[in-house]
This record gives structure tokens, C-alpha cells and sequence, in this order.
């Protein structure tokens, strides 16, 4: 009797431990999370109030799609007004116009611009795919990310330590014919913008330029902190992707816009997602590329904002067997230990984006 009176405790405390080891379907809204990737481009507070809802808070991103100076200082003024309402919502980050590119004073008045920014609280700079896809100089060369004349751009943000965001290149399927993509978001999203259908344009720089333009940049800014958005554009393969983690220490990435990639890798070999993601726990961050230009219904918005984040919650911290929209076929989630899931929703971004420094415990 004596030996069951003390084997109990023992009994109840492995019990406890082994069922808290991870997060469930009703632990969503409990837990502190950060999307790190979005764009509220509106001075509506529709976004922020389903996020305060479901326990995330934000990264605004402005982006520069090549429509000049004018509309990157609209969606400026859009983060600075989000970040004045909503201090402990909302963080942001600035980013630059290619516009007048082949002007004598444009680096010393883009260098200007993001100073303004990141004295105004811009925690992260964003470069986008019109680098290496769109832009081009005087001479009709697209400019690629490794360009000489970014150098003192990224050399400044490395004396600042500011991170830059970089959505270089695109999928992989974009240099696909649609019918051999992956996944449908992608199908449907290159269907609709055949412009950046890369296996359309074959005149431009391949998806190993994008990628190699990438590497030799951050092979040259070796102490610049990176953050590759949308699974740094590798998001087909955690294999290569880890090998870019490995070779660039100050590299993590958010997973903006291409779980779906996770979950087809997730059909063809669950294990090898999981592991990926505990062994790189430490660089990966939660994020998602939803938007808000003002116009859609707010219902409608809030309940497909919510739909994704709970469905995410899902494959992550779950091991559901799920379907998605996203791609034909079942997969299982993978059900990742709840300090993985602690940092990809959250320390991540304090670590690597230093956000929300205030309430840092």
C-alpha cells in the first residue's frame, strides 16, 4: 500500500508532463502569437480588432510594387497611423522606391528616407521581387538584388542592425506551366497575374538567377539580418532551404503565403516537414501575407482572417489529418512541441525583428 501511496504522485506528475507537451484546437486564442507578414493598407481598425481577437499581434509591411514614391509613402503613413492607434498591436517596416533609380542622389536620398523610418519606430526594411523581376535601368538591365549600389543601402542597415525583409524571386511553380504547379493557390494566383508567370517570360532571369543574385548578396553583407519572406523563396524544398540556413547564419524566414508548399511536402513526407522545423526552430516566423486595402466587406474579411490562422494553428500544433483548399489531398499536422510553437508564433519575432520590445519579460 505504501508503495502505491508514493508511486502515485510520481504517476500523476509523468502524466501531466507528457499531456502538456503540446498545444491543442483549444489552446488557439490562449496563446501570444505574432504575424509577422501583412499589409494594412486602410486607416480602418477592422484588421487589428479580429487580431486582438484571436491573440495576434502585427508586422505591417509596406512594399514598393513598382507604383513610385508616392504610393510607398501612402501605405507609410498607413503603418505610422496603425502603429499611433495601436502601439501594442502593431509594428512596422518601411521600404524603398526603385523610382529615379539612375539619379545621381538617389542612394543619399533613399539612405534619408529609411533613416526617417527607422526614427519613426520602422523595425525592418522590405525589398521586393520588382528587384531581379521589374525594374529596370536606363539601359533597359533589370537590376538585380546584388546590384554594387545597393551596398551602401544594405551596409547601413547592418550598422543599424535592422533587418531586411526580402521577397526575391517567386515559387518555384511560378517557371512551371500551370498544370504542373504544386499547389492551386499558386495556379490561381499566376493565372491571374501572367505577368510575373515566369515560364511565360522565358527572356527573363531564371529561378536559379533569382536565387543566386540572393545568395551572392547576402554572401557579400555576411552580418546583414535577413529574413527571407515566403520560405525565402525555397519554399519547395525544406532540404535547400536548409542549406541556405546552414550557410548564412543571420537568415531565418517567415512563412508568408506558402504553407500550402508545406503541406504538399507534408503528403510526400510529414517527418522530414517536422524535423525541418524543430531542428530550425530558432528561424522560422509565423506570418501569412493577409491584407486589408479598405474595401472588402468586414465580415467577410474577419472571417476569412480567422479561418487561415485557425487552420494554421491546426497543422502546426495539431496532427489532424486536414484537407485544404490550398492543394488536392489529405495531410496530417505536424504537431510540433509547444517551445517550437512559442518561437515560430512569437520569440522568433522578438529575436530576430526585436518587436514589441516594451512587454518583453
Amino acid at each position: 500500500m505504501k508503495k502505491l501511496i508514493l508511486l502515485t504522485p510520481l504517476f500523476i506528475f509523468l502524466s501531466c508532463t507528457n499531456e502538456s507537451e503540446y498545444y491543442s484546437l483549444d489552446d488557439y486564442e490562449k496563446v501570444d502569437k505574432i504575424d509577422v507578414h501583412i499589409h494594412v493598407e486602410s486607416d480602418r481598425d477592422a484588421f487589428v480588432e479580429q487580431a486582438k481577437k484571436d491573440n495576434f499581434r502585427l508586422l505591417n509591411i509596406v512594399v514598393d510594387v513598382s507604383r513610385g514614391v508616392e504610393w510607398i509613402e501612402e501605405q507609410y503613413n498607413y503603418c505610422l497611423g496603425q502603429k499611433t492607434r495601436h502601439p501594442n498591436d502593431f509594428e512596422f517596416a518601411t521600404s524603398f522606391s526603385m523610382e529615379k533609380w539612375d539619379d545621381p542622389d538617389w542612394t543619399e536620398n533613399t539612405l534619408d528616407w529609411l533613416n526617417k523610418g527607422i526614427e519613426e519606430g520602422a523595425v525592418a526594411v522590405k525589398v521586393w521581387k520588382n528587384i531581379g523581376m521589374v525594374f529596370r535601368d536606363k539601359d533597359g538591365e533589370l537590376v538585380m538584388i546584388d546590384d554594387p549600389k545597393l551596398d551602401t543601402i544594405f551596409s547601413m542597415l547592418t550598422s543599424k542592425k535592422i533587418p531586411v525583409i526580402g521577397h526575391l524571386g517567386e515559387p518555384k511553380n511560378c517557371w512551371l506551366p500551370l498544370e504542373e504547379m504544386t499547389t492551386n493557390n499558386d495556379k490561381k494566383y499566376f493565372e491571374e497575374h501572367p505577368q510575373y508567370h515566369m515560364y511565360k517570360h522565358p527572356e527573363l532571369p531564371s529561378y536559379e538567377d533569382q536565387i543566386a543574385a540572393r545568395d551572392r548578396m547576402l554572401e557579400k553583407n555576411p552580418k546583414l539580418i535577413f529574413i527571407g519572406a515566403h520560405m525565402g523563396s525555397l519554399e519547395w524544398s525544406v532540404d535547400e532551404l536548409a542549406k541556405r540556413l546552414d550557410k548564412f547564419p543571420n537568415m531565418s524566414v517567415d512563412m508568408a503565403a506558402r504553407i500550402g508548399q508545406l503541406f504538399y511536402q507534408s503528403q510526400e513526407d510529414r517527418e522530414k516537414v517536422r524535423q525541418f522545423f524543430i531542428k530550425y526552430q530558432d528561424r522560422v516566423l509565423y506570418a501569412t501575407d493577409m491584407a486589408d486595402g479598405g474595401k472588402r466587406n468586414v465580415a467577410d474579411l474577419q472571417s476569412e482572417m480567422h479561418r487561415i490562422w485557425l487552420r494554421d494553428w491546426e497543422y502546426l500544433a495539431t496532427d489532424d489529418v486536414m484537407t485544404s483548399e490550398l492543394l488536392t489531398g489529405e495531410f496530417k499536422g505536424l504537431q510540433l512541441p509547444r517551445e517550437v510553437i512559442d518561437k515560430i508564433y512569437s520569440k522568433n519575432a522578438r529575436k530576430w525583428l526585436k518587436m514589441f520590445p516594451e512587454d518583453r519579460g
